[in-house]
């Protein structure tokens, strides 16, 4: 087995097969061959990793859709290239699911990444979120530079900031105090591996920087956290950029998105 292999087996086996609810009020069941996580309002609900096959897959699709359409959840299965049977992402969307565009599974070393040494803009400040104030700038920066409603995020990390156990860091560039980027690193504990999520900037602010500042700066969090990894699904904009960093793709992710009349969030 290459190096290749064995750091996929590892993800799979610790982030998917044995994977950790990633934060307070979410479960991680593995029932009939799949493992999922089951989240309240404003949590992630999806299909994690599954082993099946020809003869399985059906029934443990129509499983899960049961599942979570009697919670009224919208819920994600999260597809990977090099899971069986070949042909689970037409059963997916046989079964009433929505195809998303298909994002790179990428991994770093957390203390190893190159050229990510970035002089910030003057007036510019990163900083991980430790308070409610804190939380409403990085859901600002958020919807700023995503345009979207930032308002699960602003519940997800108020929630994560008052449980014992952190799994969510956030971290919110700002200029001149006012928030012009937003991040997030999920760190599943006892795990090699910590992701990088909704890494965005504000439109004014694109091309100065920030995005790989950012990079560096959760990647040293990482590192300080024990965390040998650094785990990114890139979208093919994102993609040339990490690897220029010192990232590797590892596989295909494509999300299967699957929606009932009370939708819930993805990633």
């Amino acid at each position: 087995m290459d190096r290749h292999d064995a750091v996929l087996a590892r993800y799979d086996r610790q982030m998917r097969r044995g994977a950790v609810a990633d934060g307070p009020g979410a479960r991680v069941e593995h029932v009939g061959g799949v493992v999922r996580q089951t989240a309240g309002h404003g949590g992630w609900n999806g299909v994690l990793w599954s082993d099946l096959d020809t003869a399985t897959a059906d029934a443990a699709v129509a499983e899960q859709v049961r599942h979570f359409t009697s919670l009224g959840r919208e819920f994600e299965w999260k597809l990977y290239g090099h899971d069986m049977p070949a042909d689970l992402g037409d059963r997916l969307l046989a079964a009433g699911f929505v195809r998303e565009p298909a994002e790179t599974l990428m991994v770093a070393p957390a203390a190893g990444l190159r050229d990510l040494e970035v002089e910030l803009p003057a007036g510019v400040e990163l900083r991980e979120v430790t308070d409610a104030d804190g939380v409403e700038l990085a859901v600002r920066g958020y919807g700023r530079a995503f345009g979207t409603d930032g308002s699960w995020l602003r519940e997800h990390l108020l929630t994560q900031l008052s449980s014992e156990r952190r799994t969510v860091v956030a971290v919110v560039a700002t200029a001149d105090g006012e928030p012009v980027g937003s991040s997030r690193l999920e760190l599943a504990p006892g795990r090699d591996f910590a992701g990088l999520w909704s890494g965005g900037t504000v439109p004014e602010w694109r091309g100065r920087g920030l995005y790989r500042a950012s990079l560096a700066f959760r990647a040293r969090l990482a590192a300080e956290r024990g965390h040998r990894f650094l785990q990114v699904d890139a979208l093919p904009t994102s993609r040339p950029i990490l690897e220029r960093l010192g990232f590797t793709a590892l596989s295909t992710t494509t999300p299967f998105l699957y929606r009932p009349r009370t939708p819930g969030r993805v990633r």
